[in-house]
């Protein structure tokens, strides 16, 4: 299992599970793709674009039957990408965030590892 993880509000996501599909949010829909992290970039993804957010939620995301495009960002590090919906059946799980003290979102459960 090849797993891929999407940080976002926990109302969109609770609207996309309504629906069926998520469709993106924010820089998602400007950008037309929804930005994915691995289990090595998710933290940093947090700490840089997600800083002192409530309510924010973790999805893991199961990547087989996804048509996952990888292309560089952050230090030409490849990242997963998606150019269409997400099916919100294709989530493993979904855990809450907290701000730490320094105000970065955080699962309880700390985040995956590589």
């Amino acid at each position: 299992m090849s797993l891929i993880y999407k940080i976002c509000d926990a109302a969109i996501w609770k609207d996309a599970v309504t629906e069926g599909r998520f469709r993106g949010a924010g820089i998602d829909l400007e950008d037309g793709y929804i930005h994915f992290s691995t289990a090595s970039q998710v933290e940093e993804t947090a700490q840089r674009h997600y800083r002192n957010r409530p309510d924010l939620v973790m999805v893991a995301v199961e990547t087989d039957g996804l048509d996952i495009v990888w292309e560089p960002s952050r230090r030409g590090d490849l990242f997963p990408h998606l150019y269409a919906d997400l099916p919100v059946a294709s989530a493993v799980s979904v855990v809450p965030l907290t701000c730490d003290e320094d105000g970065v979102p955080r699962p309880d459960s700390g985040y995956p590892t590589a």
